[in-house]
């Protein structure tokens, strides 16, 4: 089973669709997503329309859950007052150009999603099982907790923006990473796949779980532009998707 999950894609309408054609080039079994489509870059109605025609399992994030419900922050946890100041641009944006009937469907979406594969359990969350908006950021305390009372098999989450994979035990974390605003250093979109088999001849297993982190360049040129010319969105944001700078 191979399975492709993509993350925080905020927006960017250019990034998804290259993802999603790299995604069909790469014999995956089912594509889902962790959350954030709306948010920071100029497209969330196109983001959303493209991951409803492909029928996309996608859970709620923090962004999808203020948008949705019409709420005036969007639940990240900001040390720097302008760097709130900011992410409230960037509601005001996202709230006044994103249809009714796509808040809606944001309103909808499931907190947490849980699937069996090959024997494996996968949950599947925005921030952590505990809080949509916590940060499991690798080797942190926060994923120590969250995985020491881990019931499934792996878990997987995405809002930190940063892929990894990491073992606690015989229990998986695996981060998405972000499609659209990724904080890696680099401006190219990322995303896992987890590829879960029943039998390892080779290493002698009932079973092997593989996972690959892949970067996608696209045009991040038109995104940032995009965000430049909008008279409400920061101008910094153009930066941060040049960049791919976590500030």
């Amino acid at each position: 089973m191979r399975i492709a999950v993509i993350s925080d894609i905020h927006s960017n309408i250019y990034a998804l669709e290259e993802v999603l054609n790299d995604i069909e080039n790469r014999n995956i079994d089912l594509t889902i997503c962790t959350g954030d489509l709306v948010g920071y870059a100029t497209r969330p109605n196109e983001v959303i329309e493209t991951i409803k025609k492909n029928n996309i399992l996608t859970i709620m994030g923090n962004y999808d859950d203020a948008i949705g419900n019409l709420k005036v922050v969007c639940g990240c946890d900001y040390k720097n007052p302008k760097d709130a100041e900011k992410a409230g641009l960037s509601m005001n944006f996202t709230s006044q150009n994103t249809s009714d009937e796509n808040k809606l469907y944001l309103r909808n979406l499931p907190k947490e999603a849980t699937l069996t594969f090959n024997n494996k359990t996968l949950k599947f969350v925005h921030g952590s099982t505990r809080i949509m908006n916590e940060y499991l950021k690798e080797n942190s305390k926060q994923a120590d907790e969250v995985m020491s009372n881990l019931k499934e098999d792996i878990l997987i989450c995405g809002h930190t923006h940063i892929p990894y994979a990491k073992y606690y035990g015989e229990k998986l974390l695996v981060n998405a990473g972000s499609v659209g605003k990724p904080k890696t250093g680099s401006p190219d979109a990322n995303y896992v796949i987890i590829d879960i088999n029943n039998r390892d001849e080779m290493a002698k297993k009932e079973f092997s779980i593989n996972i690959e982190i892949i970067e996608v360049a696209y045009d991040f040129e038109k995104t940032a532009k995009e965000i430049e010319e909008n008279e409400i969105l920061p101008r910094n944001f153009a930066r941060l998707i040049r960049e791919g700078s976590l500030k």
